[in-house]
């Protein structure tokens, strides 16, 4: 757009406003000739072992020719251009005349340049009004105005970027102590974001952001460049009015102010929408915040990565895990099952347990229990990295997380998340998200495309097992009832919700073959919701989208889940639990270090063995059902069965979905 400029004389420009930015940005501004020797020495350093012209370390004199005289080409050529012409400005004006021609001409954010412009846009005052702190935002902007935004994703940046002008104004002696906490403790209030008539907010700053990581904030600004993106428009339309109608019910009903829809196409990895919040301009709710890109808890919703792990190592859907109080924490007495630190013994929102239960319903019911276990028996480490290799970028390494990752114990984004689920919705091909499909100069001549990159990242019978838990409206039936949100008569559809111990955040992660649509709700500020699961609070909102997506793009069915076939003969994993009328803890019959393998010779040497033995003989005893006992002797078990007296139970085998 048109650059936004209204120039004024040093002498209406604050005292702080002028002290601030040479702080900042040449505290040797008034005792050099327009360029610092030591920092030429180290730009030609920086050339010399790059092999290219590095940026760094300009005066104030060289930031003005570059910004009214110069193109912003980085070449070594141009950079003799700028010191021989900072050379020449500094002999022929003032020393405050150039600081006035800089600060009538920094970028400040968007079009807006100069600081008048600036001080109205941000505060609502003249430059001659601002105080000190609002100085000092002011200063910490021209290094990289779209980053440090007040209205974007990186206030805590800015935030201390504005704390840094101030600790060089004060060691530079233009503040005093007692000012400079005043300035370091005042909330200051930036006026509501005036960039009204952007179409898809939250996405054309995202472009803009991944633009200017990589070509530089003002080759973006000044290249006249044309950017095709993947965004469908009427698609995004319909996220944004979705996303607003939905959140202003949840802030009546649940305590939830915000939300925010994502969408992909899996084929190709294309963003299609990206409604980061109600309102990109309500500043109340801080609606320029793109919680797309926020780092948030995902709970339940984390689980299909383990349990796809799970599969990988030879389990499958039918394989039984005991759904019963179980205290994880060896801190802690198996009996113990206390869940404040350093116990750790989860339950469900119902504080029911269910008992012995297949994989295919402890997924599709989102039951803890039977998650934790399945993280630990396929191990932290190998989750986290077909996570990552799914596309979430965010986790950090295994030793800052511990079994409660699987409930959503690490922090991951919303797009990361879709992203994610868009593998499995590709049978287990990854294709990164993309926002930009290519770049034209001003004659339509392409700068740069951006290909897909299509990579198989989970085996493909894993992918639609995964698919087939999720997409199976009668395994989840028990959670959410038969006609929840998740479910779309006529089509299929694959959907997990997620909501944390907290009520922070509340998910819905689905899809089809053809689209990938991920949706949160919650507050800004981490505040709690209502105590109601995702189901009741997201899930609404996001079958309202998903419904008009289908109609947009209308899905193939998905391919038919393969039986898990693996060399293991070992009716364990197939899903038999009760052999010669025993009933033990699958750590009794699985080695978790090699599942497909022989039977654990001293399954109680495992540190969890007698924590879950526990809580299935207790469960045992609880069902004392009397039947004869089978006396068979399962395939590739000899002698596996024998038993203590204490795992000595004679039960039913489950009744499938409701065990």
């Amino acid at each position: 757009g048109d650059v936004r400029r209204t120039i004024v004389p040093l002498d209406q420009i604050s005292p702080y406003i002028r002290e601030a930015s040479v702080s900042i940005e040449d505290a040797e501004f008034y005792n050099h000739n327009g360029v610092r020797v030591t920092s030429m020495i180290r730009a030609l350093i920086s050339d010399i072992f790059h092999l290219g012209y590095a940026q760094g370390g300009s005066t104030i004199d060289q930031q003005v020719i570059k910004n009214t005289v110069l193109t912003n080409d980085k070449t070594i050529t141009r950079k003799v251009k700028e010191i021989i012409l900072s050379l020449k400005l500094d002999s022929a004006l003032p020393k405050d005349k150039i600081l006035e021609i800089y600060l009538n001409n920094n970028p400040y954010g968007g079009t807006i340049y100069g600081v008048e412009e600036a001080s109205e846009e941000y505060f609502g005052v003249h430059a001659n009004a601002v105080d000190l702190a609002q100085a000092a935002y002011l200063a910490a902007l021209p290094q990289a105005p779209t980053y440090y935004s007040p209205y974007g994703n990186h206030r805590g940046a800015l935030e201390a970027r504005k704390n840094l002008v101030l600790d060089r104004m004060l060691a530079l002696g233009y503040i005093t102590q007692a000012e400079y906490d005043s300035a370091k403790a005042e909330t200051v209030a930036f006026e509501p974001a005036a960039v009204g008539g952007i179409r898809a907010p939250h996405f054309v700053f995202f472009v803009r952001s991944l633009l200017e990581q990589e070509y530089g904030e003002d080759t973006v600004r000044d290249s006249g460049w044309h950017i095709i993106t993947s965004l469908d428009a009427d698609l995004e339309q319909k996220a944004e009015d979705t996303v607003k109608q939905y959140a202003l019910q949840n802030e009546k009903q649940f305590n939830a102010s915000n939300a925010a829809i994502v969408s992909i196409d899996p084929k190709s990895g294309d963003i299609l929408t990206m409604a980061g919040s109600r309102d990109y301009f309500d500043t109340k709710i801080e609606g320029a915040y793109n919680i797309a890109l926020a780092n948030r808890q995902p709970g339940s919703a984390f689980k299909p990565f383990v349990y796809a792990e799970a599969f990988l190592k030879g389990y499958t859907p039918d394989t039984i895990l005991f759904d019963v109080p179980t205290q994880f924490s060896t801190a802690c007495a198996p009996s113990d099952m206390s869940n404040t630190s350093p116990c750790y013994s989860p339950s469900d929102f119902d504080g029911k347990f269910d008992g012995p239960m297949t994989i295919r319903d402890a997924l599709a019911q989102s039951r803890n229990v039977p998650a934790v276990k399945a993280l630990y028996l396929v191990g932290l480490n190998d989750s986290l990295s077909l996570a990552r290799a799914m596309g979430i970028t965010t986790l950090g390494d295994a030793k800052q997380y511990g079994l409660t990752l699987v409930l959503g114990g690490g922090e991951v984004t919303l797009l990361d998340m879709t992203s994610a689920y868009s593998v499995f919705a590709d049978d287990g091909v990854r294709n990164p998200y993309r926002a930009i499909l290519r770049i034209e100069d001003k004659d339509g001549n392409i700068v740069k495309q951006y290909p897909t990159a299509p990579e198989r990242v989970l085996d493909a019978g894993v992918s639609e097992n995964i698919t087939d838990i999720l997409a199976d409206n009668v395994a989840r039936t028990p959670e959410l009832g038969a006609d929840s949100p998740l479910n779309f008569p006529g089509y299929e559809v694959a959907a997990k919700t997620g909501t944390t111990n907290n009520f922070r955040d509340a998910w819905v992660l689905g899809y089809t073959p053809s689209i990938t649509v991920g949706a949160w709700a919650g507050n800004n500020n981490n505040t709690p919701m209502v105590k109601k699961i995702a189901g009741f609070i997201v899930a609404p909102m996001w079958h309202s989208f998903v419904q008009y997506a289908l109609t947009k793009y209308p899905p193939d069915p998905f391919p038919q889940a393969p039986s898990l076939e693996n060399d293991s003969q070992n009716p364990v994993l197939r899903g038999v639990w009760n052999q010669n009328g025993m009933v033990h803890t699958i750590l009794y019959y699985i080695d978790r270090l090699n599942p497909t393998g022989p039977p654990p010779a001293n399954p109680a040497s495992d540190p969890q063995y007698s924590r879950w033995e526990y809580g299935v003989e207790q469960w045992a005893a609880a069902h004392p059902m009397a039947l004869p006992a089978d006396t068979s002797t399962p395939p590739d078990q000899g002698g596996v069965a024998t038993s203590s007296p204490s795992g000595l139970f004679q039960i039913f085998p489950p009744v499938s979905g409701n065990p």
